[in-house]
């Protein structure tokens, strides 16, 4: 994507992001209409005003990109484009559900299923991450940087501290640091460790492209590193737009979780 091509698009999402939060900020607090896509998956009258609003927006200005969005009906269609919107109109529902501020809008575009541009937006914080391909990353227009923590002991990370109980592992882990309160928001967490006030986020379970494309390419260009648990880099905009796990960190307690985690057996996305 040619310089002009990528800041025109980071423009967009920049614009598109601060309207949804605004519209967003508009439910916040009221009085929603809550229903289940699926069983433990809600969805709220706000998520799908969000969403149409960014499709519109999006779409209509880039009516040649593909589009893949948590609340729009996935199909084929944008496996043959070269260039695909990301969209997580409302990235922490069940926070936004309980009046809770740590929800996000993330946005990302891929070409050739890599993240170029991308966008998170926190409204009730009035946080804007922005990052462009090469252009590295900032929030509110100040550069950021990911942790230069150079080990695990007393690490920050936004995890479920349960999952880190010497029962689960022969090689017991050393003292972290876990979250008071852990913000909903997969794409917010790692914003989180984008601008280093954590060091590190750890899923060992799926997580959709939605929910990761926009903070990845925010990390990678604050200088961290995000993989899947055995350190596999992403891949985007495949047929199951998933993928098997999430380690995001600064680049070298991201290698040492890497280290702990990588024997592990997880399934790859779509395996039943």
């Amino acid at each position: 994507m040619l310089a002009a091509d990528l800041q025109a698009d980071l423009n967009l999402l920049r614009d598109a992001a601060l309207e949804a939060g605004n519209i967003a900020m508009t439910y916040f607090h009221s009085d929603l209409k809550i229903w289940e896509k699926e069983p433990d998956h809600p969805v709220t009258d706000a998520d799908l005003a969000v969403n149409t609003f960014l499709e519109e927006k999006l779409r209509g200005a880039r009516p040649d990109y593909g589009w893949l969005s948590e609340e729009t009906q996935d199909g084929p269609e944008r496996l043959s484009r070269d260039c695909v919107f990301v969209v997580d109109p409302i990235d922490g529902t069940r926070a936004f559900m309980e009046g809770k501020p740590h929800f996000c809008i993330a946005l990302a575009i891929l070409e050739f299923g890599e993240p170029v541009a991308a966008v998170i937006y926190a409204p009730v914080f009035n946080e804007l991450f922005v990052a462009g391909k090469g252009l590295g990353a900032t929030r509110n227009g100040e550069t950021i940087t990911s942790s230069p923590k150079p080990e695990l002991e007393k690490a920050r990370v936004i995890a479920d501290p349960r999952m880190f109980s010497p029962d689960h592992w022969d090689v017991p882990w050393p003292e972290l640091v876990f979250p008071d309160v852990t913000p909903n928001a997969t794409a917010y967490r790692m914003a989180l460790v984008a601008d280093g006030r954590w060091d590190a986020v750890i899923v060992l379970r799926e997580k959709f492209d939605w929910d990761v494309a926009a903070a990845a390419l925010i990390i990678a260009e604050a200088g961290g590193r995000v993989s899947c648990h055995i350190g596999d880099d992403f891949v985007f905009n495949r047929k199951v737009a998933s993928q098997r796990s999430l380690i995001a960190a600064g680049p070298v307690v991201h290698e040492l979780i890497v280290q702990r985690v990588n024997h592990l057996v997880l399934p790859e996305p779509g395996d039943s």
